[in-house]
């Protein structure tokens, strides 16, 4: 690339210089406190609107849809302000400190269930849940955009987003393996109230974690006078000449398929597949969440013997197969389902890190091929296209529910439903799966070697 030149003013040795490990603890204390109040939304939302709040199905799915794609709307524009904003704590760590309570009060109005008009419920569940929306951004997407920021070391990049999967999955874990027993507790018989006290306890000890991530983390990469105060439109029009950014948020959108998908479906997996009480499904979701953890924690073992594109591309593939062979394993068989179930979320989250820390890669290929750093805008698009995904998989999980003719609270399903369910637990992540691994293979070409070169040109002192 000839009009490639070198950029070394706006960074410095200190950029690539090794992270301690409390800074590490202190930035996956943020995603932590993030899942949160987040893993309730993925896994147990739909389930709340559904059987509690008493929602029909195919609203929801609108809901999801509707919401998810105009609050995404709005990720861009957010993050490009951020990047033209200075503090002395720096341009993205303020922001998440300034809207953690807000974040957590809009979770307990989400999960509050006043008695209204069928017509109400869902004017104040589209209002209340647009809202949430809006704040979960106004924390994420700073945090996200820490993540490109907090080091140029491509080790501790991948180091960096390994500790944020660690603390999502503890965080995830304790969620997911207390939230129905503590519902059942604190509610009384009343699972709507049992809800809300839940959540008011989860959004105490988010705020906690968020503020020592804003404590214990700092901004090490910082921007070119040149590129303060350009507007929206300006940093966008430079942005979509950078064409490996395009093919991550590509990425991002199909790397969440299968984990929005497959995460909404598996309590219904669980109680109407498998047969499944409260409790039991609480396990066989819990032990999924730490399979998780084990496949975040394994990540660098990977991406540090091999290029983390190769190793990226090889989950994507083993994933397919475990997803097929989840599929034809009989449903009595729940031993095999259990061993099998585990593997794939291992193998799955090992891929997390990887997709996480591409965002700054991208970042360093915008201002090595186009002098351009725009780490709100990068980690903003990446984060649009999540929540699409999270729109598509919402609806996704809504429409096949609603079309196969899913009932809430029956304690048997048609063998329709039946079909429905394990067709979003395992065709549907697999397709997601297979495209991702095809976009990678042919379009994506930030791999070890290509970042060598990258981060020798610009992070190289005068």
């Amino acid at each position: 690339m000839s009009e490639v030149k070198l950029v070394k003013s706006a960074q410095t040795a200190e950029a690539t210089g090794k992270l301690s490990f409390l800074e590490k603890v202190g930035f996956g204390a943020g995603d932590a406190a993030c899942n949160m109040l987040f893993n309730p939304i993925t896994m147990f939302l739909s389930f709340f609107y559904t059987d509690i709040f008493g929602l029909a199905p195919a609203v929801v799915a609108t809901m999801f849809l509707v919401v998810r794609m105009f609050d995404a709307f709005f990720d861009p524009f957010y993050g490009s302000w951020m990047d033209n904003r200075r503090s002395k704590y720096g341009r993205y760590r303020k922001w998440m400190a300034v809207f953690t309570v807000p974040f957590a009060i809009s979770c307990l109005i989400m999960f509050y269930t006043p008695d209204l008009s069928e017509t109400a419920k869902i004017a104040y569940a589209f209002a209340t849940y647009l809202l949430l929306s809006i704040l979960y951004s106004c924390v994420n997407i700073p945090y996200c955009s820490l993540g490109g920021v907090i080091t140029a070391d491509p080790v501790d990049r991948v180091s960096c987003q390994k500790f944020r999967f660690i603390g999502a999955g503890l965080a995830s874990l304790f969620c997911t393996f207390t939230l129905l027993p503590l519902v059942g507790y604190l509610g009384g018989g009343d699972r709507a109230t049992g809800f809300f006290y839940t959540i008011s306890i989860f959004a105490v000890i988010a705020v906690f974690l968020f503020f020592f991530c804003f404590f214990y983390t700092r901004e090490r990469i910082q921007p070119r006078e040149d590129e303060i105060g350009e507007s929206f439109f300006t940093s966008f029009k430079k942005i979509i000449h950078n064409d490996q950014w395009l093919v991550s948020i590509s990425l991002m959108f199909l790397d969440c398929i299968p984990s929005f998908v497959r995460g909404a479906v598996s309590i219904y997996f669980a109680k109407y597949v498998l047969g499944f009480d409260d409790f039991a499904a609480s396990v066989f979701l819990t032990l999924g969440i730490c399979a998780n953890i084990v496949g975040a924690y394994l990540t660098s073992v990977f991406t540090n013997r091999w290029c983390k594109v190769t190793v990226y591309k090889a989950v994507k593939i083993i994933c397919i197969v475990l997803s097929l062979l989840l599929f034809i394993i009989p449903s009595d068989q729940v031993v095999l389902i259990y061993a099998v179930f585990i593997i794939l979320s291992v193998i799955h989250q090992i891929a997390a890190p990887i997709i996480w820390s591409f965002i700054g890669d991208v970042d360093d290929y915008g201002e090595w091929k186009l002098h351009q750093r725009a780490s709100g805008l990068c980690a903003s698009g990446h984060l649009f296209t999540l929540k699409v995904a999270l729109a598509v998989g919402g609806a996704l999980v809504g429409m096949v529910l609603s079309m196969t003719g899913y009932e809430a609270n029956l304690t048997e399903q048609s063998e329709t439903a039946i079909h429905g369910i394990y067709a979003l637990m395992t065709w549907i992540p697999a397709i997601g799966y297979l495209v991702t691994f095809l976009v990678t293979q042919f379009l994506y070409k930030l791999n070890r070697t290509m970042m060598a070169r990258i981060s020798k040109d610009i992070y190289a002192t005068a």
